[in-house]
């Protein structure tokens, strides 16, 4: 009787490690995708900053130009952007390895869930950089130059307050795209319902205001550039939550017919 808890507590400990040696095994094979990325990217370096640029430089008044203020900006801030874009490709592969490491423990319903759910993040999240890049940038970068005008004061941008800038609404836009993931992902889970999302609609309004406010500089029309995206994108997640719900009844149904 002695020898079973004993047991019992090796065999725990067993599957402990071997949980670590696999979770080792998966971040090796992540890490090791975000290298061959980078190390496959990082000759064109400088040309892929100057396309992170070219917003902010097609929109500059004459002689309005990007500075470097640190001895090692020029080279270190062309390197953060090709690693964020070694990451962005890279992405794909470490959600595989994630999923790969939790997917043993989750139920048949729940993998079918999730993998959707990864993907469609995935896609999402790019589609909130892209609106960053083509339609943000441009727009806000515009309108502080003809802010400045009046002012008779030359335009000029460090390169790594740019980065910053950049970073900040990438990320920014990025998430806010992932609303519909996060309005199917509460119904679909039961913590909250359909009927209880419409009721907030409100307080989601004024929500979305309070978030572009923060994030965006400070005029209307940038705020709106944000606000209005991230109002569009919960009714987005509702009519997704309502289309699941419904096709859940709808199969439901069908297998009681079956039986």
């Amino acid at each position: 009787m002695s020898d079973l808890p004993q047991t019992q507590t090796d065999l725990e400990n067993q599957t402990y490690l071997s949980h670590l040696v696999e979770l080792r095994r998966r971040l090796v094979r992540a890490g090791a995708a975000l290298i061959v990325a980078f190390v496959g990217l990082v000759y064109w370096a400088p040309d892929i900053f100057r396309l992170l640029a070219r917003p902010l430089m097609q929109n500059l008044p004459e002689g309005g130009k990007l500075i470097v203020t640190d001895v090692t900006g020029s080279f270190f801030v062309p390197m953060k952007v090709t690693m964020l874009v070694a990451f962005v490709i890279a992405l794909p592969c470490v959600m595989y390895e994630l999923w790969a490491f939790v997917a043993p423990g989750l139920y048949r319903n729940e993998r079918k869930l999730i993998g959707p759910l990864i993907g469609s993040s995935y896609v999402l999240f790019l589609c909130g950089m892209a609106f960053a890049y083509f339609v943000v940038f441009p727009t806000i970068f515009r309108l502080m130059a003809h802010y400045n005008a009046p002012l008779g004061a030359e335009m000029t941008t460090d390169i790594n307050n740019y980065l910053s800038f950049v970073m900040t609404m990438f990320i920014a836009f990025g998430v806010t795209f992932e609303v519909p993931v996060v309005v199917v992902m509460l119904t679909r889970t039961g913590i909250v319902s359909i009927a209880k999302l419409r009721q907030i609609r409100p307080y989601v309004i004024v929500g979305a205001f309070v978030i572009a406010a923060a994030i965006t500089p400070p005029d209307v029309f940038s705020q709106l550039i944000l606000a209005v995206p991230l109002i569009v994108l919960y009714e987005a997640g509702l009519i997704a939550a309502r289309l699941i719900a419904g096709a859940r009844s709808g199969d439901t149904r069908a297998h009681f017919d079956v039986d």
